[in-house]
């Protein structure tokens, strides 16, 4: 080694381009390693994108349309839309109870038929209170029973469209008292109520929506 040299540490120099800055790539270093000063990235980890790059795999903000399938008032949404499905109307309520009601009519044709004999008057009080459990228990998970299933309307609770429970379908059912109250006014009230509910349905926060 000779003293004076341009380049001390034995690194060939171009001496038109002049000795190479710090983030350029030296000579010798294996391509595509960044130079010095360049943002290192680990060992099987992907490169980030830079400010102002659109992310990918992001999920949609607040407005995007929904996609299909999302819970609301008990059916699967079209993208975009939440759209609440149309109140039952008093006609399709009131038939609903009658269907119900005529369910009850084989056994309690038993418990009068049969006063004489006690095994069909237990029978017969034994199929009405089942059917009673087996009503509300189907109201509460489903918001249907027989007839509101066959008159193709449900009973959903107003804030989310989903069914209200057992629990809240057996406190439904006492809070009818309401509607018999004063000259049953709460069972004709959906016949004009804006919601087309009862008296029970306010004090419930419930309403019964169409299925078809």
């Amino acid at each position: 080694m000779s003293f004076g040299s341009p380049n001390p540490y034995g690194q060939p120099q171009d001496p038109k381009q002049g000795q190479p800055g710090y983030g350029y790539p030296q000579q010798g270093q294996p391509q595509g390693q960044p130079g010095y000063g360049a943002p290192q990235t680990p060992p099987g980890v992907p490169p980030q994108q830079g400010y102002g790059y659109p992310q990918q795999d992001q999920q949609p903000g607040y407005g995007y349309p929904q996609q299909p399938g999302q819970a609301g008032y008990g059916y699967p949404q079209q993208p975009g839309y939440g759209a609440q499905p149309p109140y039952a109307n008093w006609g399709q309520r009131f038939l609903g109870t009658l269907v119900d009601m005529l369910v009850f009519a084989v056994p309690y044709i038993l418990v009068i038929v049969g006063k004489d004999t006690p095994a069909l008057v237990a029978i017969g009080f034994i199929a009405i209170i089942g059917i009673a459990i087996w009503q509300l228990i189907q109201e509460g998970r489903t918001g249907q029973t027989l007839g509101k299933k066959a008159l193709g309307i449900r009973l959903v609770r107003e804030i989310d469209g989903r069914p209200m429970g057992v629990g809240m379908a057996f406190v439904r059912r006492l809070a009818h008292f309401l509607d018999s109250f004063a000259c049953y006014l709460g069972w004709l009230w959906p016949a004009w109520d804006a919601k087309k509910q009862t008296f029970a349905d306010k004090v419930c926060s419930s309403i019964v929506i169409r299925t078809s």
